[in-house]
This record gives structure tokens, C-alpha cells and sequence, in this order.
């Protein structure tokens, strides 16, 4: 310490680097967090990237493979989505967890389709089983009777408001009777059943009485149209409903195989 010129001491101040320096530590570690944190959004946007570019491929080979195993007769674009969280993780794991299939023209035996397909637990290798399919298919009358005949029926099914009308002939007290039918469709696995709900019977102006053919027709057993045969084996008709002129048929299928092989093996009916 100095004096002044008045004789009183003078004051000494000390440097302040010290102070400074310690000031200078938290902005190192603020710079080093925030670069921490760039980074690791630079990663998640990259894996990001990867996965969405690896889900493109993916759907792109996966609508290739479908396209290849379609049975012999089937044409058409079917287009592919799959879901799940991370397609890198599903690939690695060898299964995909959700595959929507959809091809709303598809022809078969150039009957036209419109047929929507959810499958889950898809192998990598469609050689493999699928854990579970679910399918939906939209068709017109026309169609249903190109391709489905009905033993015993004379022409074609008709689609009203929830029922299928068919007609037919049989013989009473040595009269050949005319008679046609109204019947509520009912899903029964590898059979549509046809439970009568209303019978006209026309008897060509002869004098008899056809109550028991009526009685008979609408008493018996459903008729059973079975439609394995125009199935892949295996899959099953969970639910039918029918609007005038078209039809809404659901399927499903557990631990079915999806190369070509096994969807040209049709079910058989009994």
C-alpha cells in the first residue's frame, strides 16, 4: 500500500482475471451440450431417413413378390403400404408386423374385382405361413355368375336388398312346377348358405295345390353353395351381405402360405 499526496494510504485493487476465468467454464460445457444434442438429432434424422428410404424398398419388392405368386387367371396392380413402427427392426426380425394389400381391379378369369387385403406377421420369405389374413372383396352380380355355378339353380343369382334370389323347376303330381325363391345369405366357412325367405310358384295354369312344395322349399335345409372350390385352401367366407346388383364378401385365413404354389391349391367341396 502508498501513501497519497494527502498522507492517507492509497487503495491497491487486484486483477480480475481470476473471476474471468471462471466465467469462461460453464460456456464450455453449455457449447459442448448443445453440440451433444445436434448430434444426436443429426442421428435420429438419419435413422429416420434410412427407414423410410428401407419401407420404400421394401413395399416396392414386397408388390413384386405379390405380383409374381398371383395364381394363374388373376391379372392386375396391387398395390402394397406396410405399417409398424420401424421397418429397419421388422426386417431384422424377419417378420412384418402389418401389410395392407390392394388391388380394386383386379380380373379373374377376366371377371372384375375389387379385392383389399390385411395381413399380419408377414415372413420376409413369402415360402413361409402368414400369421393371419383378412380380406374383402367387392363384386357384381355379372361377375358372381361367371364364375359361380349353382347345382340345381336355372340361370343366375339375383342380389336384391339382403337377399339372393335364384329360380328353379322340380316336378309335382307329374306337373313340372316353376318356382323361384328370395333367400338370406348366411357365411358358413367354405359354404354360403341360401335360407329361403319368400317362394313364388307358378304352376302354368294346372289346378293343383303346391302349398307342400312351398312348405317344402322354404322348411328344408339351406341350400349350401359351397366355395372352397374358388378359394385358396385354407381360407374361409367370414361374412356375406348383398345390395341390388353387387356383394360384400369378407375372408380369413390363419397360417396360410401366400408364394403362387399355394394360392393355385383351391379348397374342395365334400
Amino acid at each position: 500500500m502508498s501513501e497519497r499526496d494527502d498522507g492517507r494510504p492509497a487503495e491497491v485493487f487486484a486483477p480480475a482475471a481470476a473471476p474471468a476465468a471462471r466465467r469462461r467454464r460453464p460456456r464450455r460445457r453449455a457449447g459442448c451440450g448443445i453440440a451433444i444434442v445436434v448430434f444426436l438429432i443429426v442421428v435420429v434424422a438419419l435413422l429416420v431417413v434410412a427407414d423410410v428410404i428401407t419401407r420404400n424398398i421394401t413395399e416396392q419388392r414386397t408388390r413384386e413378390q405379390i405380383q409374381a405368386s398371383l395364381p394363374a387367371g388373376v391379372e392386375g396392380e396391387v398395390d402394397v403400404s406396410i405399417g409398424g413402427f420401424s421397418m429397419i427392426a421388422q426386417l431384422l426380425a424377419g417378420t412384418i408386423d402389418h401389410v395392407e394389400l390392394s388391388a380394386p381391379q383386379l380380373l379373374v378369369e377376366g371377371v372384375p374385382l375389387d379385392v383389399d387385403v390385411v395381413a399380419e406377421g408377414v415372413p420376409i420369405d413369402l415360402a413361409a405361413p402368414v400369421a393371419k389374413v383378412d380380406a374383402t372383396i367387392e363384386i357384381g352380380q355379372d361377375a358372381v355368375n361367371r364364375l359361380v355355378t349353382v347345382p340345381g339353380v336355372d340361370g343366375g343369382l339375383t342380389f336384391g336388398e339382403g337377399t339372393i334370389g335364384y329360380e328353379g323347376t322340380t316336378d309335382l303330381l307329374g306337373v313340372t312346377v316353376d318356382y323361384s325363391v328370395a333367400a338370406k345369405p348366411t357365411a358358413a366357412g367354405d359354404s354360403v348358405l341360401l335360407e329361403p325367405v319368400d317362394v313364388t310358384v307358378g304352376t302354368g295354369g294346372a289346378a293343383i295345390d303346391v302349398s307342400e312344395l312351398v312348405t317344402r322349399l322354404v322348411g328344408d335345409d339351406p341350400l349350401d353353395v359351397c366355395v372352397a372350390q374358388y378359394l385358396p385352401e385354407g381360407v374361409d367366407v367370414s361374412s356375406i351381405t348383398v345390395a341390388p346388383g353387387t356383394a360384400h364378401i369378407e375372408l380369413d385365413a390363419q397360417r396360410i402360405t401366400l408364394d403362387r404354389a399355394s394360392l393355385e391349391q383351391t379348397g374342395r367341396c365334400d
